[in-house]
């Protein structure tokens, strides 16, 4: 890897994601995986769809063996431009008022505001109508 090294950009990796012409991004080097496909152990179906991508994470995340990083690269053909990469948006949760586990005293709370005035009317009426008989 001298200085003549060949920088791309994220669209033109995508270019190249077919069977036949299979690029993947990862960490920071581009890979021309397409002799690889027959012969990777996950099957070429998870290198396509690497493709377009960065697909570092991707390939951390499964854990390959020191033989399988030494053989990237043969397969080794430029950089990435990093500002053609999307930004990674962390995901913050929406703030949430606190919950309450025990919603006892809520809902006997909403219970005597309905129960209460309820009773209140039946009792006016049972007045009036004992009043009304008498």
């Amino acid at each position: 890897m001298g200085g003549d090294e060949k920088v791309f950009t994220l669209a033109q990796v995508s270019e190249h994601n077919s069977p036949k012409d299979c690029w993947l991004v990862i960490n920071g080097k581009v890979y021309d995986a397409t002799n690889f496909l027959e012969d990777h152990p996950g099957g070429d179906e998870v290198l396509l769809s690497a493709t377009g991508k960065d697909a570092t994470d991707d390939f951390e995340d499964v854990g390959h063996s020191d033989s399988a990083r030494d053989m990237m690269a043969q397969y080794y053909v430029g950089e990435i431009d990093v500002s053609t990469i999307p930004k990674k948006i962390k995901y913050k949760p929406a703030n949430q008022p606190h919950y309450n586990q025990d919603k006892t005293s809520e809902f006997i709370i909403k219970l005597l505001q309905f129960l209460v005035p309820l009773a209140i009317l039946g009792l006016a009426v049972g007045v009036h109508l004992y009043t009304k008989s008498s």
